[in-house]
């Protein structure tokens, strides 16, 4: 038997949560699949920016611009993304996302020059971008509110499987068969994943569909008024912004890592093999897997260690980065860069942090918005540090000590707006807390009265806010 609707203090019904199960598992494992691809030619430039510098004839800056173009596109994408999740379903724009991040990786592969290399890859950032919010999306419509967290580090950690398999994979095969061959195989495993999508994908359960969009007439009527606001109301939740900067300072340090600049830096900077590096860069990918469903586990069952969990990962992450910057002489120990990949890898599961935040703030039509937004701020600082460290590596003759000094900047920024953000996010997410409704209609006879279940549910208008 269905659990109860409840009504919200605004009057609105909120059906019960969706039954899991394995049906619920098999749907969520063809978005995951999806990402996993995406997430495996997003970071294949990771492992070939030395050859994609020699073969497009670019200096360190140009060589940047390939990976900031594809994440400007990605952030760019984002809250345009949560809007068409919201408005349109997850399967139509996880179809489109597929079709756009293939063309872009066969595109790369056939690129003669720079100019429509770039092009490729900020063709392969638009479809890239679609993935992730749909696979949350996916997450919050098919299993209880409860399995939330372990949910989304589930999805991170096959994430990182499709890094782990660009490292593992695409940079052999990068170097025994040639650029063309090599990018333009892997770009099959997108077709592959495409007729899944298209035969079985669900956007959620029979009789668990979200809420009836609302509509406006007038003025601010049409798809302009949806969409301003759901911009609006997402924003408005501290919650949402709390998110935001939670992902901003914790993902982009192993962000900027792997997707370019962790190669050249043990290379060229530490005198590394080729081989060698790859391993340590596996052995971020192979952290972060690892942590991550540590980390989902302790946020499902303590909401208490979120805020503990994302400052210490920073804290954590700016000490290992200031070691090895400092450390005496041209190179750091062996040990000491181990210890930084172990370390880099807690900052993918630290960033998944910031939507256990957006996700208790906002209702069901507005999660692929809020989450939109929560995903802009890791690219946002990946891009920022991408771009800067190129330009300071071809400004001071490729002094990495300086160039990486950047990664401590965004991290006091983020940190002050998370600690500015906490109380207002927190005081707001525990109003809703209390609004509790029974998880199953209490049957005749004895017996213990049913645990009530928490929903979120939006404050009046009236409620305390601040600004960004």
């Amino acid at each position: 038997m269905k659990g109860p609707v409840s009504a919200s203090p605004a009057g609105a019904g909120i059906p019960a949560d969706p039954p899991g199960g394995a049906r619920a598992v098999a749907v969520w494992g063809i978005g995951v699949a999806v990402y996993f691809v995406a997430v495996i030619f997003r970071t294949s430039l990771g492992v070939a920016g030395l050859d994609a510098a020699d073969r497009f004839h670019v200096n360190a800056s140009a060589l940047a611009t390939f990976s900031l173009l594809q994440l400007l596109v990605y952030a760019g994408m984002q809250i345009p993304v949560g809007l068409m999740v919201d408005r349109l379903g997850t399967k139509k724009v996880l179809t489109l996302g597929a079709v756009l991040f293939t063309v872009g990786q066969l595109g790369f592969a056939l690129s003669p020059s720079y100019g429509m290399a770039l092009a490729a890859r900020a063709l392969l950032g638009c479809g890239d971008a679609m993935t992730f919010i749909s696979v949350l999306r996916l997450g919050t419509r098919w299993f209880p509110a409860r399995r939330g967290p372990l949910m989304a580090q589930l999805a991170g950690l096959v994430g990182m499987a499709g890094n782990l398999v660009s490292t593992l994979v695409l940079a052999p095969v990068l170097h025994g068969v040639g650029w063309t061959a090599a990018f333009a195989g892997s770009a099959v495993a997108g077709l592959v994943v495409l007729v899944p999508l298209v035969l079985f994908l669900r956007d959620h359960p029979e009789g668990h569909g979200p809420a009836p969009v609302r509509r406006t007439t007038g003025a601010t009527g049409g798809s302009g008024g949806f969409v301003r606001r759901q911009i609006r109301e997402s924003w408005a939740e501290p919650g949402t912004r709390l998110g935001l900067w939670v992902h901003f300072t914790t993902q982009f340090p192993a962000m900027v890592f792997l997707l370019l600049w962790g190669m050249p830096f043990l290379v060229e900077a530490q005198g590394l093999s080729r081989t060698t590096a790859g391993g340590l860069l596996t052995l971020v990918v192979a952290s972060n897997m690892a942590l991550g469903l540590a980390y989902g586990q302790i946020v499902g069952r303590r909401q208490s260690a979120r805020i503990p969990l994302a400052l210490g990962t920073v804290a954590l992450t700016a000490l290992l980065w200031a070691a090895v910057l400092v450390y005496p002489g041209d190179r750091a120990p062996m040990w000491l860069l181990v210890a930084l990949c172990l370390v880099l890898g807690t900052c993918g599961p630290a960033s998944m942090i910031g939507f256990d935040f957006a996700r208790p703030a906002n209702p069901a039509e507005r999660q692929g918005t809020a989450s939109g937004i929560t995903n802009m701020g890791g690219f946002i600082a990946s891009m920022t540090t991408l771009l800067t460290v190129g330009i300071l590596l071809d400004a001071t003759g490729d002094n990495y000590r300086i160039a990486f000094s950047t990664v401590f900047v965004l991290e006091a920024v983020g940190v002050i707006s998370i600690l500015r953000l906490r109380p207002l996010a927190l005081a707001r997410e525990a109003d809703r807390i209390r609004v509790t409704i029974p998880a199953q209609e209490p049957g005749p006879g004895p017996g213990p009265a049913p645990e009530p279940v928490s929903r979120a549910c939006p404050l009046p208008e009236t409620a305390g806010r601040e600004g960004p």
